[in-house]
């Protein structure tokens, strides 16, 4: 069965890791004062229009349950209530469209209470949601994230509705998250007071930094589509944190040097080092239909393109079109996802000798080539002639020792989520070190991996479920030889039943088997030998 036919995983399967169950509702408050508004209104939609064409359309577990806007200017405006996000795009996609007609010109001077109040008001609007709606279990969570939107300087900000909420009921908002959209161009006959914060790196790390109580945070973002962008897509990732979702366990690292040698610590467990996981990308596999995107090198097939004409005409070869060179170490093995094939020069036989020797050569240079300077070979899919698809697929080539390339596919934007990877300069504590070094000593290393080395218990496993499982038609055709039976061989004082007539047909004379001679069969290279997992150094050199 080709893999755009093949019935995609349910979402427990792809979201076995992740439950999403503490995805919290959010409400987006966006403030639309000029004169900045101006500047961010075409980036902050586009943002926030790819965002939800994405989260409304994933299947498996809603990762943004609800969702609420909010727009501030001279007057509060809710734009949009509390609607589920899943399956309505409809709907959100008008409220985006709203947001972008609102005045981009007018007065300067906005109310300071207006933020403070569309918080307020949108916490009295949940509760209200949470007494009168009828949801079944989808919504799980008891409070909401706010997430205010602004251009203007984002201290002040934070301050301001610090000291005006300080006194109100915030038990129903888990977090409050503040985000200055940093505009770089200087607008004219703007006033002093709304002079921008400076876009420093030394800004930058004390912003990200800032934690103003347990609820409240600030960040900032340049005004651009990719990282307002980004910081959308951090909802999608598992909010949960209830538990971690991952256990390493290393060997024992066998006597502690702690203790005296004559009094030795005893042996400890193995030790357990607890671990969050987080997603890279949005699976293919929950987006809808079948887009031409992700990965299809689940088998050689599977990578073909459909043949819509005549099933006896093979169909096409897909086309890669080389896109830029990149370096090696500049790719990171997070961006690449999904099983590799092995490419290798045609061997087709419709080619003739010269042709295919031609080729062969050109592989061979590009191969080279590849290895030598430590490249890798980004390419695209070439869309199917008259096919109507406008998604493409990335993958990336990547050279061997051998006279191969390896294909892989890739991550591109739309499916890809933030990740924050921590840099620390420093080294971990000695004892902490040292413990760890004596686990790992206990391991055994290998130069090279060897999967022939590796079981799963792959073949008993399915050996069990052939065995308890009847195969298709077997009951059936049991049943047909005993009705063959009991018809050959009647009970005795039985009668046989009208309309039912055994024909009876005379054998043939089967003329005697003449005996042919067959030579005798020479095996090369036949070896007696104990067959074993991994592979000997004999049988690697054949």
């Amino acid at each position: 069965m080709s893999g755009r036919n093949r019935p995609c995983p349910s979402a427990s399967q792809v979201c076995y890791a992740l439950s999403f169950s503490g995805q919290p509702p959010r409400v987006l408050i966006v403030d639309t004062s000029p004169p900045w508004w101006s500047e961010t209104c075409s980036v902050l939609c586009e943002a926030l229009e790819n965002f939800l064409s994405l989260a409304s359309i994933l299947e498996g577990p809603s990762r943004v349950p609800l969702l609420s806007l909010y727009a501030v200017n001279l007057l509060q405006e809710c734009l949009l209530p509390f609607v589920q996000v899943k399956g309505n795009l409809i709907r959100l996609h008008s409220c985006v469209e709203e947001l972008r007609s609102l005045p981009k010109e007018g007065c300067t001077q906005p109310r300071p209470d207006l933020l403070k109040q569309a918080v307020l008001d949108s916490l009295q609007q949940y509760k209200h949601y949470t007494h009168h709606a009828t949801m079944g279990n989808n919504l799980k969570s008891s409070s909401v994230e706010v997430t205010v939107f602004s251009s203007r300087p984002g201290h002040a900000v934070l301050k301001q509705l610090e000291q005006g909420l300080k006194d109100s009921d915030l038990v129903s908002m888990r977090r409050l998250l503040v985000v200055h959209i940093a505009v770089e161009q200087n607008l004219p006959g703007r006033d002093p007071a709304w002079s921008q914060e400076p876009s420093s790196t030394e800004n930058m790390e004390e912003t990200s930094d800032l934690m103003l109580g347990a609820e409240m945070d600030l960040q900032l973002v340049e005004n651009s589509v990719v990282a307002v962008e980004n910081l959308l897509k951090t909802w999608l990732h598992d909010q949960s944190g209830e538990r971690e979702h991952l256990q390493l366990l290393l060997p024992a690292p066998g006597q502690m040097p702690h203790g005296p040698k004559t009094n030795p610590v005893p042996r400890p467990n193995s030790v357990c080092i607890k671990c969050d996981m987080q997603e890279r990308l949005v699976s293919p596999a929950l987006l809808p239909g079948t887009p031409d995107l992700g990965a299809k090198t689940e088998s050689v097939r599977d990578f073909q393109p459909q043949n819509k004409k005549l099933s006896s005409q093979s169909p096409p070869p897909q086309q890669l079109r080389v896109i830029k060179t990149l370096r090696a170490d500049g790719v990171c093995q997070s961006v690449l996802y999904g099983l590799p094939l092995i490419v290798r020069p045609t061997t087709c036989w419709q080619l003739d000798w010269d042709e295919m020797e031609s080729n062969h050569q050109t592989f061979h240079a590009l191969c080279h080539i590849l290895r030598n300077r430590d490249w890798i070979l980004l390419v695209r899919l070439e869309p199917e002639f008259g096919s109507g698809s406008h998604v493409f697929s990335y993958y990336v080539l990547q050279s061997s020792g051998s006279l191969s390339l390896l294909l892989k596919p890739v991550l591109t934007r739309e499916l890809m989520l933030p990740c924050s990877l921590p840099m620390s300069n420093e080294d971990p504590p000695l004892n902490s070190l040292t413990m760890v070094e004596k686990c790992l000593e206990q391991l055994e290393e290998d130069p090279v991996f060897n999967p022939l080395c590796t079981l799963s218990k792959l073949y008993p496993y399915l050996k069990m479920r052939g065995m308890l499982s009847r195969p298709y038609g077997a009951q059936t055709h049991n049943q047909g030889r005993g009705q063959r039976r009991n018809i050959n061989r009647p009970a005795e004082g039985s009668t046989t039943r009208q309309g039912r007539v055994r024909a009876t047909v005379a054998p043939l004379v089967s003329a005697p088997q003449a005996k042919m001679s067959r030579p005798p069969l020479t095996l090369s290279h036949s070896h007696a030998h104990t067959h074993t997992l991994c592979l000997l150094d004999s049988d690697a050199h054949q």
